[in-house]
């Protein structure tokens, strides 16, 4: 088990020098994410009735594409949803992800592309790996399993289209390479399991016979999960069932409300805690440090951001801003384009940076949109 941790941490610690890279030049970072977004979409219906071909700057791009909400965008996804290619993404979108309700429609229904699975959420995944092993190199992480509890997904047919509607965090898990899943329990089966009692049932007779080294999930679900057990074993701390365990890595709400309760649960209050912004359009940002609830904002992951600041929220059309022009202790709506077709799209989500130096932002104004 040793040399599975020696060699995990080495893996994951390769990470953080391209990490770094974007954080040291997070402005030419992002240009590059816009170039290339606008590169591999200027075939597509969108790019080709916005003119991204003919895109060369900033400017332009806010000239020619405009703001977006979920109607606006809706009428693309409904073409995807009926079997159109090359809509707003070029490669087959097949996974779509339920997010909060908005006007007009009882939940939102997010395309994810192959890209964003893979340079956005599973590049998270790995860079919070890579800061928690950077930040604890004492760490034994890959010696257990990894406790993750996702939602449920269900199979649609639209003429000759079939897709899926899912969780984010199970699009996620359900796609995860094999090496990954050989990492985490339990298997997909329970994990995809629609009725919620008797998947916390079985997920807690599958993992309290097993080494289990860290958490991840929803602060209210694995809290759930956590009492069911300790209930059921009729015994007081969680080190009781996985004395080896290290972390949770939490998201989707705020932390602050759950932590006393998760440290009711902590014998000697060992246990660590790593928030992740992640929601249901992208992978936005990581704790990097390990007395700072700060969150990094992640660069580099196929999304280009943009930024309403508060004096603008109400605004028909409301100036938008870059990074490079950002304040400290300001509230700012985000605006995101990514690499599952999302265009100028008004998230929602309102951040405030707390650094704009490293481009951290306050989980506590952070609206999730998640699991």
């Amino acid at each position: 088990m040793g040399i599975i941790d020696s060699i995990g941490n080495l893996v994951m610690k390769n990470r953080i020098e391209d990490l770094e890279n974007s954080i040291n030049n997070p402005h030419e970072t992002q240009q590059k994410v816009l170039q290339q977004l606008l590169e591999n979409t200027k075939d597509t219906y969108y790019g080709r009735k916005f003119h991204f071909k003919d895109i060369q700057n900033y400017r332009q791009f806010i000239e020619q594409v405009p703001l977006n909400n979920y109607e606006d965008l809706y009428p693309y996804i409904e073409l995807i949803l009926k079997g159109e290619k090359n809509v707003l993404w070029p490669t087959p979108i097949k996974w779509f992800a339920k997010s909060s309700g908005t006007t007009g429609a009882t939940s939102k229904i997010i395309p994810v592309s192959t890209e964003g699975l893979e340079q956005c959420h599973y590049q998270g995944g790995r860079d919070m790996l890579a800061l928690y092993i950077r930040n604890y190199p004492d760490a034994k992480l890959f010696s257990g399993k990894n406790l993750s509890i996702g939602g449920s997904q269900e199979a649609k047919h639209s003429h000759n289209n079939s897709y899926y509607i899912a969780n984010i965090s199970a699009i996620v898990m359900k796609n995860l390479p094999f090496w990954a899943q050989f990492g985490r329990t339990p298997g997909l089966e329970v994990t995809m399991m629609n009725n919620w009692e008797e998947k916390i049932k079985k997920i807690a007779e599958i993992t309290s016979h097993q080494k289990v080294t860290s958490l991840a999930g929803s602060p209210m679900w694995m809290l759930l999960l956590l009492q069911y057990i300790i209930k059921e074993q009729k015994i007081s701390y969680i080190q009781d069932v996985w004395p080896d365990l290290e972390v949770f890595f939490h998201g989707s709400v705020s932390f602050a409300p759950y932590r006393p309760l998760f440290e009711e649960l902590d014998r000697d209050k060992s246990l660590r805690y790593l928030e992740i912004f992640n929601a249901t359009e992208g992978f936005f940002g990581l704790q990097d440090q390990k007395n700072d609830p700060s969150l990094l904002l992640m660069l580099n992951y196929g999304i280009f951001y943009e930024f309403i600041p508060e004096k603008e929220f109400l605004s028909e059309n409301p100036k938008v801003i870059t990074l490079d022009e950002v304040e400290m202790g300001k509230n700012y709506s985000m605006v995101i384009s990514t690499n599952s077709g999302l265009w100028r799209y008004k998230i929602g989500d309102t951040i405030k940076f707390t650094s704009t130096k490293n481009l951290t932002v306050s989980p506590l104004v952070a609206a999730r949109n998640t699991v």
